[in-house]
């Protein structure tokens, strides 16, 4: 079907998630014409902005310079809250364990230090005695920050693009971007259902970034991830209250979960479960008896009360960066496009401020937030840029090292001499 629109915007917002349906706010709210493209529904599940619940938390193990973004992400999603009259932020507290000298805990206690934030450090056996919900080796440690909590993700975006709509933005869902163009002074956006011109263009396309910005391509690369709910055996230690958000190193790698929320069961997830490289139109949306037996081998040890019948299993995708960091940059040929990364698995948090940044890099060029760490060029210098996009992975290649479990191939391609924040 074909539709027609007249006249040209200001800014054209492609990806109306997390970070997209931010971007057209804060750009309406300016008084800017905004037209934003989403080629699914609002919201969806299709991506990596659903499933009932996103951690959010000051204690910041993967880079102290998160937390002055975190602290006004947290102011902007109460003003969203207050603007969409409904709860989208909980306070639970947040736990980032691991060994004592693990890049986990220090990380974290790092930026409590750095920026003073409150914060206390508890031992396993400490922490099972405050959370029993918790049964963490008893020489792990663990820093527990007040202010972590986690987002109704889902509420989120549709609060964001409630508010866009108000402030006179358009937004058309199930309608794909198939290519734009770079115009004297401007941009052309053509679409399955028509073709659009705008003075500036936001890209913020998740997990298909990379096909949409040339620049991304091979440093924006889809993974697949598995979550599981699981009801607990003892429900009442795993209640907001009673159960704070957490980031966890062990033995079996590094988990996050939240307390029960919103639908039956205790979530929790593997960063990087199988590290399954894909492509994000062919994903396998289908969580197998692999994945389960996973998470619940996790939760078995550390989360025994919280291991009782399977409520779901959901897959989503973290669309990782080589170094892990985010990506938040103007395209190098082109001033009037701009792009944000979906965060290697850790930003959605950030929608709001980024949302924010986005608006300033699309009305001046220019924002007042630090985000030199997350310029393109850090991944782009002569002796790191990739020649193309990476070759196949096959079985055995060096670095990552690729495994195979149950068939799968696992990894994905880092760019030599970037050092991720593990």
């Amino acid at each position: 079907m074909s539709v027609t629109y007249s006249g040209r915007y200001d800014a054209i917002v492609v990806g109306v998630g997390g970070m997209g349906s931010a971007a057209s706010y804060y750009l309406a709210r300016r008084g800017k014409r905004v037209l934003g493209l989403e080629r699914f529904g609002l919201p969806h599940a299709m991506g990596s902005s659903h499933g009932h619940t996103r951690i959010i938390r000051l204690a910041y193990y993967e880079h102290p310079s998160y937390v002055l973004l975190l602290r006004r992400a947290y102011e902007l999603w109460r003003e969203i809250q207050k603007t969409a009259g409904e709860r989208l932020l909980y306070t639970t507290g947040s736990v980032d364990s691991g060994p004592e000298d693990s890049w986990v805990f220090k990380g974290s206690w790092e930026s409590c230090r750095l920026h003073d934030l409150p914060h206390e450090v508890l031992t396993g056996s400490e922490l099972h005695r405050r959370y029993p919900g918790y049964r963490l080796p008893d020489d792990h440690l663990a820093l527990v920050q007040p202010d972590g909590g986690f987002l109704a993700p889902e509420k989120c975006i549709v609060s964001y693009v409630t508010a866009a709509q108000a402030q006179g933005a358009e937004i058309h869902a199930r309608e794909r971007v198939l290519e734009w163009e770079p115009l004297e002074g401007g941009v052309r956006v053509r679409t399955d259902r028509g073709s659009y011109e705008a003075d500036k263009l936001v890209v913020t396309a998740g997990a298909w970034d990379g096909e949409l910005v040339d620049v991304l391509d091979g440093l924006a690369v889809p993974e697949r991830q598995v979550l599981a709910w699981l009801q607990p055996t003892r429900p009442e230690r795993f209640r907001p209250e009673n159960f704070p958000v957490f980031n966890l190193l062990v033995d079996e790698g590094r988990f996050y979960g939240f307390p029960v929320h919103g639908v039956p069961g205790f979530k929790f997830g593997k960063y990087h479960h199988l590290e399954e490289v894909v492509d994000p139109d062919t994903l396998d949306r289908e969580a197998h008896d692999y994945d389960e037996q996973l998470l619940r081998d996790f939760a078995e040890r550390y989360f025994p009360d919280g291991c009782g019948p399977t409520m779901d299993l959901q897959t989503c995708m973290f669309t990782n960066t080589p170094d892990n960091h985010f990506v938040i940059d103007v395209h190098p040929d082109y001033e009037q496009v701009s792009f944000a990364s979906p965060c290697s698995g850790h930003g959605y948090k950030f929608a709001s401020v980024i949302g924010e940044i986005m608006a300033d890099l699309a009305d001046t060029g220019i924002t007042r937030h630090d985000i030199s760490l997350f310029r393109l060029d850090r991944l782009t210098e002569p002796t790191h840029r990739p020649s193309s996009a990476p070759p196949p992975i096959t079985q055995g290649q060096a670095n990552g090292q690729v495994h195979e479990r149950n068939g799968h191939s696992r990894s994905f391609p880092r760019v030599p001499d970037v050092r991720p924040f593990w």
